[in-house]
Formats: structure tokens, sequence, C-alpha cells
């Protein structure tokens, strides 16, 4: 595992950074998991705060616990000829296992959405082979609940006995897991002293790949190779990297540009984002990941390239395997946290939009207001002198400080894009070209190329448990372009008294209230025809 700078002014900085954390004792402290180091005043998340959230550092040996169990349950699914994978989970619960199997290889449909469609196209992929797992920290998640509920239903109707087909991840004593006792599900626990977003290398990570087919075991020895190294005050590619990390912070370059180009670990600056921005995003400061972005030579980016072979080697390079990389960038994280002074083990600001959420839905009708603007199929919601939908984007691009930056979240199927029509015989070339021009995650790279601040996207309600905490508890510098879809097709949620849509429509709108309650620059595009007002609005993007 390898920390390398590879900038003198970064160098410099991290340097010397980490010797006054060497000189406080933090690599032993911090191995050793004294949770004084963010003082006593960090968040009592859980009842403890640090206190109960580091045993992430001992996951590559303790984890190793549930490899017999994994091997049972990995073995009763191929004996089951339960070969599609479904994992609800939000965040931390799902994130991890995402990139292992992506990386692996192998497939594994992750629920992270309550968009109607994407659900519709998982409910409908081969339920006789379909083993779910239900991931949830707290066992309350409201969107696992209810992937949970419709999932049961689908079952039954099927006449297929639910318990022999979920498998249940959750913290001893969460509602979740009394309902697995209750209804014979088969059931993982979790380690409650662990963070959604450190547990990688738990359950979380570990009981979907293995079921998926992955070689977990490898994982954590890769994670176990590394571990010693963390200890140490020399060599300790944790605080190279932390050190890094917090000093550019701290020296105003606090927007993380992550560069994976032609790297073998699939989607691992996904997982990066979420840890980074819901670990440092609060008490008005942080660290602000951009996936997927080209650098610009901005003063306030930081470029990190990820066993990487593209032609940007970074201002630092990580390099390393995909255990090693999730444990390495936990110790940094939690690093940059004490180098901003905040606590890494909480997230405020999540549970805001939620309690929003939770008061729409009690409302007879959503307040989903009248569009101060239409063109075509997309309506404009929100405060605009703009005359069209190009207009709009140009207001937003020129409210961005300059040391700000432009969050899309959009509300929608995010597998949309490969129902687009591709010419027939069209080689793999045409069929991107055809997907990236229905794929609402184009409008990034299109507003990307009209700006110099960073351009973000995340799709919702996943962002939610992830970029959504920095949103509100970071820096107060994002403009926010929101875009929502009217739903043709809807997924009851059985015994709830909502449906999908509506559950996806009320966290938009409670994230959005949640944003110009801060006097935000906010806007909600809602799209009257989804694969139209897509089209629409990449070509409004490319008038700008």
């Amino acid at each position: 595992m390898d920390v390398i700078y590879r900038e003198e002014e970064v160098a410099a900085a991290a340097s010397s950074l980490a010797g006054r954390l060497v000189e406080a004792g933090v690599p032993a402290r911090l191995a050793g998991g004294d949770p004084t180091l963010w003082g006593a005043g960090a968040s009592p998340e859980g009842g403890a705060g640090a206190a109960a959230r580091l045993g992430w550092l001992t996951l590559p040996s303790t984890s190793r616990e549930l490899l017999p169990e994994l091997g049972r349950l990995a073995g009763w699914a191929r004996a089951e000829g339960l070969t599609n994978v479904v994992l609800a989970g939000m965040g931390g619960s799902s994130l991890a296992a995402e990139v292992i199997c992506a990386t692996a290889d192998v497939p594994l449909t992750v629920l992270d959405t309550t968009d109607p469609a994407e659900v519709r196209r998982a409910l409908a992929d081969n339920l006789d082979a379909t083993v779910l797992v239900v991931a949830s920290k707290s066992g309350s998640t409201v969107e696992t609940d209810s992937h949970l509920r419709v999932y049961r239903q689908l079952f039954e109707e099927a006449e297929i006995d639910p318990a022999d087909r979920i498998v249940v991840v959750t913290d001893p004593g969460s509602p979740l897991e009394q309902e697995a006792v209750e209804r014979g599900y088969r059931l993982v626990p979790a380690p409650a002293d662990v963070g959604g977003r450190y547990a990688a290398l738990s359950a979380f990570g570990l009981v979907p790949s293995a079921l998926a087919g992955v070689d977990v075991e490898r994982l954590l020895d890769d994670a176990d190779e590394v571990l010693p190294l963390l200890s140490k005050e020399a060599g300790n590619p944790g605080l190279l990297l932390g050190a890094a990390l917090g000093a550019a912070a701290l020296g105003g370059r606090d927007k993380l540009i992550l560069d994976d180009q032609l790297s073998s670990l699939n989607g691992l600056p996904d997982w990066i984002e979420q840890l980074v921005a819901e670990s440092t995003g609060k008490d008005g400061k942080g660290i602000l990941p951009v996936v997927a972005a080209e650098p610009r030579g901005a003063a306030d980016e930081l470029v990190v390239a990820i066993d990487s072979d593209g032609a940007h080697d970074g201002d630092v390079r990580v390099d390393g395997p995909l255990g090693a990389q999730f444990l390495v960038w936990e110790y940094a994280t939690a690093v940059a946290g004490l180098a901003l002074e905040v606590d890494p083990f909480d997230q405020p600001n999540v549970a805001e939009s939620k309690l929003n959420t939770a008061a729409l839905l009690d409302l007879p009708e959503l307040p989903v207001g009248e569009p101060v603007l239409v063109d075509g199929p997309v309506e404009v919601h929100g405060s605009t002198r703009a005359r069209d939908l190009s207009g709009v984007l140009t207001e937003l691009l020129d409210s961005i400080p300059d040391d700000g930056y432009l969050a899309v979240t959009a509300f929608l199927d995010r597998l949309a894009a490969f129902d687009a029509p591709v010419p027939e015989g069209a080689d793999f070339e045409q069929m991107t070209d055809a997907w990236l021009a229905a794929d609402a995650a184009t409008l990034r790279a299109l507003l990307a190329m009209r700006t110099e601040r960073p351009v973000t996207f995340g799709w919702g309600p996943r962002f939610l448990h992830s970029t959504g905490q920095y949103h509100k508890g970071g820096p107060q510098n994002g403009v926010f372009l929101q875009i929502t879809g009217a739903v043709t097709d809807d997924v009851p949620v059985p015994g709830r008294p909502y449906t999908l849509g509506r559950l996806q429509l009320a966290q938009a709108l409670g994230d959005l209230g949640a944003l110009l309650n801060r006097e935000r620059p906010a806007v909600r595009l809602h799209l009257t025809d989804r694969a139209a007002g897509v089209a629409r609005l990449l070509a409004a993007a490319q008038e700008v």
C-alpha cells in the first residue's frame, strides 16, 4: 500500500501536519482506539460518540469470525439456485458491497433508491432465483423498510416463503433484528461499535459480496497486511493520506478531486465520497469529494489519483488493493477530521431531511407549488429571472461563489438511460453515445465544461446518505440544482400510507426545504415526461 506525495506544496504541508500529529502520539492512540483524540465533546451518536465508533480499526481481524457463516450462506444460496443477489440498503449499508462486487466483476443489484421505475426493474428480474439482503444499521431506514415490505409481498404472492429468501444485516437490538427473529429470516449481526460508512469490512460489505460470489477472505487479508502500519509513526499510509487531506483543507484546498482513470478498483470514488463528505462536512467545515471530474487546476483543488493508470498522477497517489484501500481511507478520514476539529463519526444534519420528509408525508397533498417557468417537458420551480431552461442553468452557474460548487441531485431512475433506443447493428461506442445522450448524469459533465468551479452529481435519495450531510453541515457555498420526474407506474408500500413515488417526491422536497432554509440558491426542475425532459435538459446545457 503506497501513498505518494507528488506535489511539493502538498508534501510540505502534509509533512508538517504529520509531524505535529506524531508529536501528539496520534498514530498509536488512533490505532489503539483512543476516543479522546476528538475531545470529550465528541458527538453522542449512539450514546457514546467516538467511544462507540472505533471498532472498524480491528475489522480485518474480527470479521474473520464471520467467514464460516459467510461460507454457509454462500453454499446455501448456490444449492438453492439463488444467483440473483439484491441488496436493499442505503449509504454505508450498500456502497462498499457495490464497489466490492463491481471490482470482482460479479453481479449485484443494489436498491438504494425510492424511484418506482428503478425498483420495478429489480422486482421483475428473475424472482425465482432472487435472494434479498436487507441491510440497515439502525434497522429503521425508511427506504430499506419500504424495499423489504415490497419484496416480502412479492414473494408471498409468488408462493415463496420470504424466510427462505431474505437475509438481514443489522445492529443488535434494532427493530429490524427483532423483525428478522420473529419472521425467521436469516440474520447476520453487525458490530454495534462501527459506524455505517466505516463498515466496509464488516457484515454490511461482506455478506452481500459473499452471496454474490466474491472471495471476501482476500479482502480481509489485504486489509490485515496494512493494519500493522497504521500504528507506526513512519511509513504509515493512513497518516500520510490523512495529513495530506487535512493539511490541504486547512490551506484552502478543500475540493477533493478523485481520479481513478483506468483503475481496476471499480467505483471506489463513490464509496470515498460518502466516507469523506459525511465524516468531515459539518460545523461549517469539510472536504468536498468530486467524482468523475477532470482536474481543472483551481487553487482549492487537491487531486488524488487512486490506483490509477491515467495521465494525471495527482497531487497525491494512493495505490493498493481494495481491502487495504478501505482501511487506509477510513483511517485517513479520521485523521482529517482531527485536523479540521470535527467529529468524523457523527452526521448531525442527515436527520434534518428525514424529519422534513416525514412531516411532508403526513400532509394530505405534497406542496409541489406552481412552476415559475415551463420549457417543453421541464417545469422550473424556484426563483429565476430566466425566460428559458438554458437561462436558468446560466443563472445557477453564475451564482456559484468563487470558493463554491454546484451540486446536481436527481431523484430519477439511474438506469433509465439503458432504455434509450440504439441504432440497429450499433457497436459499443455507438451504444455508449446513445446511453450518454439519455442519461441525466451527463448533465454534470456538460455543466462542468461551462464553469471553473466543481460540479458534483448525486442520485436521490442515495446522496442523502452521503454528500447530503456536507450540503447542509459543511461550508455554505453550494448552489443546488434538483431534478424530479413524473411517476407513471407507482409502487405501493404494503402497510404504509404512501407509495414509493410519493416517498421519493417527499424526500426531494424535504431536502430542498433544508437547503432553502439556509438561503442557498436552489432550483427544482420537474420533468413531466422523463425521457423527453432529460433530452431537453441536456440540450439546454449545451446552449449555455
